[in-house]
């Protein structure tokens, strides 16, 4: 959605607040089309966000008149789901423990599964560490 608002030329009003009318300036005529212009931009920015957006998530959203406050309400919604499923995918892989019951490669193999969604989560996990981790949660056997 960033890079789609980026193409129209409208990414910056997610983060600009709209322009205010100070008395007394000079050209009353040039701020009052400024700030028309502006809203007119929001309109389309908040338009285009609340277009890519679900209908339950729309019904939410539908009723913030700044296209950034859609968007922050939007990004801390999401960041805030990204960070549940990385603490997730971590805690799976500290709490994973190998029985006697099953095949070790297979128990291996579901330890690289887990490893490899926290490394396309973005998380850096070293081999060496990877290597150590499978050696310490090898059955004592």
């Amino acid at each position: 959605m960033l890079f789609y608002l980026t193409m129209l030329n409208l990414a910056k009003f997610l983060k600009d607040n709209p322009p205010t009318i100070k008395e007394g300036e000079v050209d009353e005529v040039t701020t009052f089309t400024a700030v028309e212009a502006w809203k007119h931009s929001n309109f389309l920015c908040g338009n285009s966000i609340l277009n890519g957006l679900s209908n339950t998530v729309y019904e939410v959203h539908s009723v913030k008149k700044i296209a950034k406050e859609s968007w922050t309400s939007l990004d801390h919604k999401y960041k805030a789901e990204d960070a549940g499923t990385k603490k997730f995918l971590v805690s799976k892989f500290l709490n994973f423990v190998m029985v006697d019951s099953k095949l070790v490669v297979n128990q291996v193999q579901e330890l690289q599964l887990i490893i490899h969604g926290i490394l396309a989560e973005g998380m850096m996990i070293s081999e060496s560490f990877q290597v150590v981790t499978i050696i310490e949660k090898l059955p004592a056997t």
